[in-house]
């Protein structure tokens, strides 16, 4: 580690149960939809492709993060994790949210994390894509916030 004093644990080399742990913090920060504490988990010169964006800089991912859940109401998502290796995670996700007008979506998603030695996401390649749900096909149903620990996951819901 440099002398950058930011240091988000845990750290790599990730095991599984901390690779496990590090997708759940993550899941749990964006449940918060607070773009200013989400983008403390990213390097200062982090890179993001999300969907047809490039991303550079925490202060771009930040500013990324506070349009997206202008225009995402309702915001709750669920991570999973599906490989990790010394310093890379990759992760597939769905959220479930609704636009200004009431129309209702899944995202499903996957992603690929790399981070540096001091636990900050260096890297994020995110594949999503939207699908377009009525009100009585949601499946994420827990209070605005933080999933709760005994709230199915994905594979559970069979998404």
């Amino acid at each position: 580690m440099s002398g950058n004093s930011e240091v988000r644990p845990p750290l790599p080399p990730f095991t599984r149960e901390t690779a496990i742990a590090k997708v759940r913090q993550a899941e749990d920060g964006w449940n918060t939809r607070d773009a200013a504490k989400v983008a403390l988990v990213y390097s200062v010169d982090t890179w993001w492709r999300n969907r047809a964006e490039f991303v550079q800089g925490r202060d771009e991912a930040r500013a990324f993060l506070e349009r997206k859940w202008r225009k995402e109401f309702d915001y709750r998502l669920i991570k999973e994790m599906w490989a990790f290796t010394d310093n890379r995670i990759a992760v597939r996700f769905a959220y479930e949210w609704r636009d200004d007008a009431g129309n209702w979506f899944r995202s499903y998603g996957n992603e690929n994390w790399e981070f540096g030695p001091d636990g900050l996401m260096h890297h994020r390649h995110a594949s999503i894509n939207d699908l377009p749900i009525n009100e009585s096909e949601r499946k994420f149903h827990w209070p605005l916030g933080r999933r709760p620990d005994d709230h199915p996951g994905l594979s559970e819901l069979g998404l």
